[in-house]
């Protein structure tokens, strides 16, 4: 039938108004931003941005420039110089660090191939996305101090994936800490034996006499 799309597409515009006022649940309304902001799902992204432990994002960085991502990133626009000197990492493991850790996201498609190959938990993706600025180069290429976010950060955006993280990084500290113990005590020099007075008696001779009473 000639214009029955038509006809279907008005009567599901009626539904949604008269459902609008009928059920407040399903009403279809539009929110004011951004004086209202709407909670996005977990899953949404935007940008990286790279994971530290505790208060100094310098010690506790995640990242030991191991360069996967870099490698990894479809259109090449992350940078990283790996630093000279090393850092215990959260198991106490002696790790490089980036002295550089540089993303443009002006060309950033926010793939998130970079946290999928990350092997130590150390880059994710925010869902900061108000990033316009009147600087096109400068002003949108992010240095690792920008790129920073604390742990409870991570936590708040995607508490799933976090909660995962923490256990499985809190039994790796577990993991290390008995491996150190059992190496302490592998080190530690066995006490001598204590031998016995029969021990001590040179073969083939009988024992001595005893004193007379």
């Amino acid at each position: 039938m000639t214009g029955s799309g038509i006809v279907l597409g008005l009567a599901e515009t009626a539904k949604n108004f008269v459902g609008s006022f009928t059920n407040p649940a399903e009403r279809l309304v539009t929110i004011e931003y951004p004086e209202q902001r709407q909670t996005l799902p977990e899953n949404s992204r935007q940008f990286p941005f790279l994971v530290f432990d505790g208060d100094d994002p310098e010690a506790g960085l995640r990242c030991v420039a191991c360069q996967i991502c870099e490698k990894e990133c479809p259109p090449q626009c992350i940078y990283i110089i790996k630093s000279k000197t090393k850092k215990p990492d959260f198991v106490g493991k002696a790790q490089f660090f980036p002295a550089v850790f540089d993303i443009d996201v002006s060309v950033c498609m926010s793939c998130q191939i970079c946290v999928e190959v990350c092997p130590f938990d150390a880059i994710k993706m925010d869902q900061e996305f108000e990033l316009a600025t009147p600087d096109r180069f400068a002003g949108l290429l992010f240095d690792k101090h920008r790129l920073a976010r604390p742990n409870s950060h991570f936590q708040k955006l995607h508490p799933t994936d976090a909660a995962e993280t923490d256990t499985r990084r809190v039994a790796d500290v577990e993991k290390a800490r008995l491996a150190a113990a059992k190496a302490a005590a592998a080190a530690k020099p066995a006490a001598p034996a204590t031998s016995s007075p029969e021990a001590q008696i040179p073969v083939g001779k009988p024992p001595p006499a005893p004193p007379p009473m």
